[in-house]
């Protein structure tokens, strides 16, 4: 896939040597932080050294105290509380937050509840409902959903079931009649940060309870390591809270795990520090497995593990889910990608493909498969329960939630945000859908968006990747959203006179690589699926390299490599 390479701007000569002075470091890392809005010493202080110092009151967010006020109320009277979450990762952590925070102090009245991702879809659900009065709840605390749930709080107050919402997505018009709704980007929330996790959320009502009650801190800092998975898995900014949650619950994770995570981690072979790179493809995609092929209580389950057999159990039961997961998601991409083929689909604006048969648990991860291959808006559909359903991903820099919004009429139901929709639609709508969708994207796309940017922070020489430079950079971990790892770009380099393809297929390619203008600086790096470059690399025909650098282990031995994202030749 070709890539237009884009070079941020270098900042004004002031700010740069007013950063570079009082923090005493030099041109190139005052330029990273610049780029990240990091332009004092204070700032670069709460960056360098995240704290639970710098969280914010919990009782800013709107709402808090009526939430608060009402499980006070449920603890003095010894009601039993429903704790209700989506089948996501964000979902299931935020559930196994919420209970493990309640089993300190009152374990026999708490409930969890998490919908059938095949019979009762997205969010709160009228069966968790009746599932809350049939058990005698009279509270339910909705996690990472809820914030569009108007009939489903109307309908629990009719049958006397009280509803807290912890939502992070955004309000559509009006919010439900519920007893308190946490959701930072409710319009009259004046909460300081907008970019926390569901489980976030959650996790600010366990910090402000903790207050009220009076309860060891442990109580509430030992759930960091859950809100750093959700965080890294929901994909939201690693910036100013968000980035003190994961920073804290990452070392959570790699110094005392819980005992559903350790197992997981143990299991997938994995014997350094783990990364938020690492929760993302390693722990997310397992936890997400047990609501694509099973039911994602199993998730929960893992998580509430409170014995190792339990932990050892439930993870390889998730393991076995993956690997069924995996298999499908490659089989329907296969025939996805066949489908654009077959029916001249290759030049469209967009993608829209339906089969009844696919899997309904895969169907997002197809969509961003097929954004692989063909870089443009995409839905892919399946049947479920007699209607079509699917899942929408974007390309950078597109609204596809607005796209949905203008093909509101052949759709019965949708939802998500900008880079991630869900949608429902009778099946003799789609059609009408495909047609519609290219339809609204080709109007409304810049066709600059459909070729990949690859955003570049700096150009370097290979003269400057050394230790010290490299211990700065790994200070700016972790690394996610507005916070990505730092991308560089060298210019006129070529083979060091060892490059070659590697890889059963040879598909990938081992770099050995110098710069012309300085042959005695060598560094090696991988590019994958570059392996059909190696005669044009080995002719020593000059390149620039566009890469992030990694550590690399091998016997022991810890050297730096570069990680090279695109290259292109002179």
């Amino acid at each position: 896939m070709e890539y237009r390479w884009e070079l941020a701007p270098k900042p004004d000569s002031t700010s740069l040597e007013i950063l570079q002075t009082s923090l005493g470091v030099n041109e190139t890392v005052a330029r990273l932080l610049i780029q990240r809005g990091i332009t004092s010493f204070d700032e670069a202080k709460q960056f360098f050294r995240p704290s639970l110092d710098y969280l914010h009151d919990p009782f800013l967010m709107k709402d808090m105290d009526k939430a608060v006020e009402r499980i006070q109320t449920a603890l003095e009277e010894g009601q039993k509380i429903l704790i209700y979450g989506d089948y996501d990762v964000d979902g299931t952590t935020s559930v196994a937050l919420m209970v493990t925070f309640l089993n300190h102090f009152y374990a026999e009245n708490i409930d969890y509840y998490i919908p059938d991702r095949y019979t009762e879809g997205y969010g709160v659900s009228f069966q968790g409902v009746d599932y809350a009065k049939e058990n005698d709840c009279s509270l339910i605390i909705a996690l990472d959903c809820g914030i569009r749930a108007h009939e489903k709080v109307d309908y629990a107050t009719e049958k006397g079931v009280d509803f807290i919402i912890c939502d992070h997505h955004l309000p559509h018009g009006d919010i439900p009649k519920a007893v308190a709704i946490l959701d930072h980007k409710r319009p009259d929330c004046e909460y300081p940060y907008k970019e926390l996790s569901g489980c976030g959320i959650g996790f600010k009502l366990c910090q402000a309870l903790a207050q009220v009650l009076n309860l060891e801190d442990h109580t509430w800092q030992d759930l960091l390591d859950l809100v750093a998975i959700s965080s890294a898995c929901d994909i939201v900014p690693l910036t100013g809270e968000n980035r003190v949650l994961v920073h804290l619950g990452m070392e959570q994770i790699n110094s005392n795990p819980r005992r559903g995570i350790k197992s997981m981690i143990e299991l997938s072979g994995r014997k350094s520090q783990f990364s938020v790179t690492d929760v993302v493809f390693i722990i997310g995609p397992r936890i997400n497995a047990a609501g694509r092929i099973d039911h994602a209580k199993k998730a929960v389950e893992l998580l509430l593990s409170d014995t190792n057999d339990i932990a050892e159990k439930s993870s390889v039961l998730l393991e076995k889910r993956n690997v069924e997961r995996k298999e499908l998601d490659k089989s329907i991409t296969q025939e996805a990608l066949d489908q654009v083929i077959n029916n001249k689909l290759e030049d469209r604006m967009s993608t829209v493909l339906y089969d009844k048969n696919w899997h309904k648990g895969v169907v997002g991860i197809v969509a961003s498969r097929l954004i692989e291959n063909y870089y443009r808006p995409t839905i892919v559909l399946t049947e479920s329960n007699g209607k079509a359903v699917g899942s929408a991903r974007s390309v950078k820099g597109y609204d596809i939630h607005e796209a949905l919004n203008q093909c509101a009429d052949v759709l019965e139901q949708f939802g998500g945000h900008q880079f991630a929709a869900g949608m429902t639609l009778n099946i003799e709508n789609v059609p009408k859908l495909q047609a519609r969708f290219e339809e609204v994207v080709s109007r409304t796309i810049d066709p600059e968006l459909l070729i990949p940017k690859m955003d570049i922070d700096l150009e370097i020489n290979l003269s400057d990747i050394n230790d010290k430079f490299w211990r700065l950079v790994k200070q700016f971990a972790p690394f996610g959203p507005d916070n990505m790892k730092p991308v560089f770009v060298t210019r006129g380099c070529i083979d060091g006179g060892w490059s070659k393809a590697v890889g059963g297929e040879k598909t990938h390619l081992k770099l050995d690589v110098v710069q012309q203008e300085n042959p005695g600086v060598k560094i090696s790096g991988i590019a994958f699926n570059l392996g059909h470059l190696e005669k044009e690399i080995k002719a020593k025909k000059p390149f620039d390299l566009v890469y992030t650098i990694e550590e690399n282990e091998w016997q022991g031995n810890v050297t730096l490599q570069l990680m090279v994202k695109d290259l292109k030749f002179l």
